[in-house]
């Protein structure tokens, strides 16, 4: 009891109540809802950080040596301060299920109950609790070492070197050893998860699958999601019973990143498999690139594939084996080499091939996977004999190509669904948007974006720690909160909890892109033949199962 009093006894008042304003800013809403375990760790940590705000603003205060308050003001200062402070944290605390139930109504959810915020206030305080404790613990480290210091250099030499010396030793630590730990035990799990080699499946029977015995590319190491890709999709026949005509079975290549050792060896195998398969004998070509586990969205290929009547392939080669958003941080450098070497492979093969007797290619990619394919799409693709168009999905903010595009858009075009020239090379579609208005008609060239107004993987800010973004300074879209406002470093934390969150949204919003979305744009890309809008319309119906089925089993 005496430790514990002595820990609470070390608690600043005014630090803490500076971590009580985050706390309650935090509880204001953002991009996607918040379950109350995400909103209470949420609320825990800005309220560490705005303690710990406190203490270095404190630091140097005294370091600048700047008058201290008398003892006597510094009680009415924070009695007064307390008062305040915790009618705003109330107010925050009472409208927090409102704010959050609009946005959950607005993606089509149940309201949160009161039980919520009886959840989530604990956690916020335990979080809280768990982050002071560690930075005590931190603290305390660098006490002792400075007093070590002490006893053979001036007192500002040692507080000096302490502080350096304190600082090493955590950076270390962590990132050579709790952070290597981490990636190296999530890269074990994801690539287990794989199914390679002596947990494989029996692969096809049908030569003119990618991984049968005729295949050049060996099954047992292509991974579970390039597996679930060539199996799956809809065949001839369930082709023809929707067009009511003959029908093609599409061509699907893939190539699991155990299947060669270098991305461009990877690249040169899905090459030779699509010669073997006489894939450049079909109308249509689609290079892309998966996610960051290598899945491909069924959502996506399906249509596309019924709209061109199976007379289409489609390759794709892996990259990693994590999540998109810890390869985004991870293996950034590695999706973006694949993609490159893909593209070029196949894209300086069919330059050699006569222009009235090739596929149309198409660049398109989901994701982590868009941005790669943004990248491997770069001038030499776009220039002299240039692939027809591309399609991507999901964009991360990071990507180059996306934040040129962006920043070109006219003025007064929403930033969420921007508008770029004339729209006769490049178009925007959205949940509400299909990329199918423009003032031009389409040129030699056909680029869509599809991205939803609640997308955080779209539309995080890094630089949201001190400014708004550019979508929050205009009028909310259909499924974003009114209340939405933003708040310097509280905002930046729930954009990056929001990047977590965006993967279990209902689709069709946040970053769960789904079937029907995928229709139109692909229309609007690929122009299939004889297609009408009566067309579009059978086939959304035929793949409103969702985006995580596909279009097969209607």
């Amino acid at each position: 009891m005496v430790r514990l009093r002595a820990f609470i006894a070390g608690l600043s008042i005014p630090c803490f109540l500076l971590g009580l304003i985050l706390f309650a800013a935090s509880l204001t809403p953002s991009m996607i809802p918040r379950g109350p375990m995400a909103q209470g760790v949420l609320g825990g940590l800005v309220m560490s950080l705005g303690y710990l705000i406190g203490k270095v603003i404190g630091l140097i205060w005294l370091a600048a040596d700047l008058p201290v308050i008398p003892r006597k003001l510094a009680v009415l200062r924070d009695v007064l301060l307390t008062g305040t402070v915790l009618t705003l944290a109330v107010w925050s605390i009472t409208l927090n299920l409102e704010w959050q139930n609009d946005l959950r109504s607005k993606m089509g959810l149940a309201e949160a109950e009161t039980q919520y915020l009886m959840t989530m206030l604990p956690i916020a305080l335990l979080t809280f609790s768990a982050a002071y404790l560690i930075g005590k613990l931190i603290e305390g480290m660098f006490r002792w070492t400075r007093a070590k210091f002490y006893r053979f250099m001036p007192p500002r030499r040692a507080n000096i070197l302490g502080a350096l010396t304190v600082f090493t030793v955590l950076f270390i630590v962590t990132r050579d050893g709790v952070f290597d730990r981490v990636v190296a035990t999530l890269d074990e799990s994801y690539e287990a998860a794989q199914e390679l080699f002596d947990t494989a499946p029996p692969k096809p029977a049908n030569p003119n699958n990618t991984g049968s015995s005729a295949s050049l590319i060996d099954w047992a190491a292509m991974g579970k999601p390039g597996r679930d890709f060539v199996e799956t999709g809809p065949d001839a026949e369930v082709i023809s019973k929707f067009s009511g005509r003959p029908a093609l079975d599409p061509i699907r290549v893939y190539v699991g990143r155990a299947n060669a050792d270098t991305p461009m060896e990877r690249a040169e195998l899905a090459l030779a498999e699509l010669k073997r398969l006489d894939a450049f004998e079909r109308k249509i070509l689609i290079v892309t690139s998966p996610t960051g586990t290598g899945w491909m969205d069924p959502g996506s290929h399906d249509p596309v594939e019924y709209m061109h009547n199976g007379d289409i392939a489609t390759v794709s080669v892996q990259y990693s084996y994590m999540q998109s958003p810890l390869a985004l941080v991870l293996e950034t450098r590695t999706g973006l080499d694949q993609a490159t070497a893909l593209m070029e492979v196949v894209h300086d093969y069919w330059r050699t091939l006569p222009k009235d007797d090739r596929p149309k290619l198409y660049a398109h990619g989901l994701s982590l996977g868009a941005w790669s394919s943004m990248y491997a799409t770069n001038l030499f693709r776009l220039v002299g004999d240039p692939i027809d168009g591309a399609f991507w999905v999901g964009p991360p903010f990071p990507s180059d190509f996306w934040q040129r595009v962006q920043n070109s858009r006219q003025p007064g075009s929403p930033w969420v669904l921007p508008t770029i020239g004339d729209g006769s090379i490049v178009r925007y579609a959205s949940h509400f948007a299909d990329a199918s208005e423009a003032a031009a008609d389409w040129g030699q060239m056909r680029i869509v974006f599809l991205q939803y107004s609640s997308d955080p993987i779209v539309f995080y800010d890094p630089f949201s720690f001190w400014r708004a973004p550019p979508w929050m300074k205009e009028p909310p879209a259909e499924d974003v909160s009114e209340h939405l406002t933003f708040i310097p470093v509280v905002t930046k934390f729930q954009l990056a909890l929001d990047m977590a969150l965006s993967f279990g949204t209902p689709p069709g919003h946040g970053h769960a892109y789904f079937a029907e979305d995928y229709i139109g744009p692909w229309v609007q890309v690929t122009a299939p033949e004889n297609w009408t809008e009566k067309d579009t319309e059978r086939l959304v119906a035929h793949c409103d199962v969702g985006f995580q089925y596909g279009c097969v089993n209607n």
